[in-house]
Protein backbone atom coordinates (compact mmCIF):
# COMPACT_ATOMS: atom_id res chain seq x y z
CA UNK A 1 0.00 0.00 0.00
CA UNK A 2 1.24 3.49 -0.87
CA UNK A 3 2.30 5.93 1.83
CA UNK A 4 -0.73 8.22 1.72
CA UNK A 5 0.90 11.02 3.70
CA UNK A 6 3.80 11.16 1.22
CA UNK A 7 1.32 11.15 -1.66
CA UNK A 8 -0.57 14.08 -0.11
CA UNK A 9 2.69 16.00 0.34
CA UNK A 10 3.73 15.31 -3.26
CA UNK A 11 0.36 16.44 -4.62
CA UNK A 12 0.42 19.58 -2.45
CA UNK A 13 3.75 20.56 -3.99
CA UNK A 14 2.36 20.56 -7.55
CA UNK A 15 1.88 23.82 -9.40
CA UNK A 16 -1.50 24.57 -10.94
CA UNK A 17 -0.22 23.67 -14.40
CA UNK A 18 1.22 20.38 -13.12
CA UNK A 19 -2.05 19.56 -11.36
CA UNK A 20 -4.00 20.23 -14.57
CA UNK A 21 -1.64 17.97 -16.52
CA UNK A 22 -1.99 15.26 -13.86
CA UNK A 23 -5.77 15.54 -14.11
CA UNK A 24 -5.64 15.08 -17.89
CA UNK A 25 -3.32 12.08 -17.60
CA UNK A 26 -5.56 10.40 -15.02
CA UNK A 27 -8.66 11.05 -17.12
CA UNK A 28 -6.99 9.40 -20.11
CA UNK A 29 -5.64 6.44 -18.13
CA UNK A 30 -8.86 5.71 -16.24
CA UNK A 31 -11.29 6.77 -19.00
CA UNK A 32 -13.20 9.17 -16.75
CA UNK A 33 -13.85 12.89 -16.56
CA UNK A 34 -12.91 14.93 -13.50
CA UNK A 35 -16.01 17.09 -14.01
CA UNK A 36 -18.28 14.04 -13.77
CA UNK A 37 -16.52 12.86 -10.61
CA UNK A 38 -16.94 16.26 -8.97
CA UNK A 39 -20.62 16.39 -9.94
CA UNK A 40 -21.22 12.97 -8.39
CA UNK A 41 -19.12 13.61 -5.29
CA UNK A 42 -20.33 17.18 -4.71
CA UNK A 43 -23.77 16.52 -3.18
CA UNK A 44 -22.38 13.84 -0.85
CA UNK A 45 -20.87 16.60 1.31
CA UNK A 46 -23.20 15.97 4.24
CA UNK A 47 -26.06 18.29 3.35
CA UNK A 48 -23.95 21.46 3.51
CA UNK A 49 -23.66 21.72 -0.27
CA UNK A 50 -24.24 25.11 -1.86
CA UNK A 51 -27.69 25.49 -3.44
CA UNK A 52 -27.75 24.85 -7.17
CA UNK A 53 -28.22 27.85 -9.41
CA UNK A 54 -31.81 28.25 -10.58
CA UNK A 55 -32.45 27.39 -14.18
CA UNK A 56 -33.26 30.44 -16.24
CA UNK A 57 -36.89 30.45 -17.32
CA UNK A 58 -37.22 33.87 -18.95
CA UNK A 59 -35.12 34.98 -21.89
CA UNK A 60 -34.58 38.19 -23.84
CA UNK A 61 -34.20 38.04 -27.62
CA UNK A 62 -31.69 40.68 -28.69
CA UNK A 63 -31.33 41.84 -32.30
CA UNK A 64 -27.59 42.39 -32.76
CA UNK A 65 -27.73 43.62 -36.37
CA UNK A 66 -29.81 43.32 -39.53
CA UNK A 67 -27.16 41.41 -41.46
CA UNK A 68 -27.58 43.71 -44.46
CA UNK A 69 -31.18 42.58 -45.01
CA UNK A 70 -32.89 45.43 -43.24
CA UNK A 71 -36.26 45.20 -45.02
CA UNK A 72 -36.67 41.47 -44.35
CA UNK A 73 -35.68 41.94 -40.71
CA UNK A 74 -38.13 44.84 -40.28
CA UNK A 75 -40.92 42.64 -41.66
CA UNK A 76 -40.09 39.88 -39.16
CA UNK A 77 -39.82 42.33 -36.26
CA UNK A 78 -43.27 43.68 -37.15
CA UNK A 79 -44.71 40.14 -37.31
CA UNK A 80 -43.16 39.16 -33.99
CA UNK A 81 -43.86 42.33 -32.00
CA UNK A 82 -46.95 43.81 -33.64
CA UNK A 83 -45.14 47.16 -33.95
CA UNK A 84 -45.95 49.60 -36.68
CA UNK A 85 -43.59 50.15 -39.59
CA UNK A 86 -41.87 53.20 -38.09
CA UNK A 87 -41.38 51.60 -34.68
CA UNK A 88 -40.04 48.36 -36.18
CA UNK A 89 -37.68 50.30 -38.47
CA UNK A 90 -36.40 52.31 -35.48
CA UNK A 91 -35.86 49.14 -33.45
CA UNK A 92 -33.84 47.53 -36.26
CA UNK A 93 -31.78 50.68 -36.85
CA UNK A 94 -30.97 51.03 -33.14
CA UNK A 95 -29.63 47.47 -32.85
CA UNK A 96 -28.41 45.94 -30.64
CA UNK A 97 -31.83 46.12 -29.05
CA UNK A 98 -34.29 43.72 -27.40
CA UNK A 99 -37.03 42.48 -29.70
CA UNK A 100 -38.85 40.47 -27.01
CA UNK A 101 -38.15 40.30 -23.28
CA UNK A 102 -39.17 37.75 -20.66
CA UNK A 103 -40.22 34.98 -23.06
CA UNK A 104 -39.86 31.26 -22.38
CA UNK A 105 -37.06 29.18 -23.90
CA UNK A 106 -39.14 27.71 -26.73
CA UNK A 107 -40.54 31.08 -27.82
CA UNK A 108 -37.06 32.64 -27.66
CA UNK A 109 -35.67 29.89 -29.90
CA UNK A 110 -38.57 30.31 -32.34
CA UNK A 111 -38.14 34.10 -32.52
CA UNK A 112 -34.38 33.73 -32.94
CA UNK A 113 -34.91 31.28 -35.82
CA UNK A 114 -37.39 33.64 -37.53
CA UNK A 115 -35.04 36.61 -37.33
CA UNK A 116 -32.01 34.61 -38.45
CA UNK A 117 -33.98 33.27 -41.42
CA UNK A 118 -34.61 36.90 -42.38
CA UNK A 119 -30.85 37.55 -42.24
CA UNK A 120 -30.42 39.09 -38.78
CA UNK A 121 -27.83 38.30 -36.15
CA UNK A 122 -29.59 37.49 -32.87
CA UNK A 123 -28.61 36.67 -29.27
CA UNK A 124 -30.75 35.08 -26.59
CA UNK A 125 -29.89 36.13 -23.04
Amino acid sequence: MADLNKLVDDLSALTVLEAAELSKLLEEKWGVSAAAAVAVAGPAGGGAAAPAAEEQTEFDVILVNDGGKKINVIKEVRAITGLGLTEAKTLVEEAPKAVKEGVNKDDAAKIKAQLEAAGATVEVK
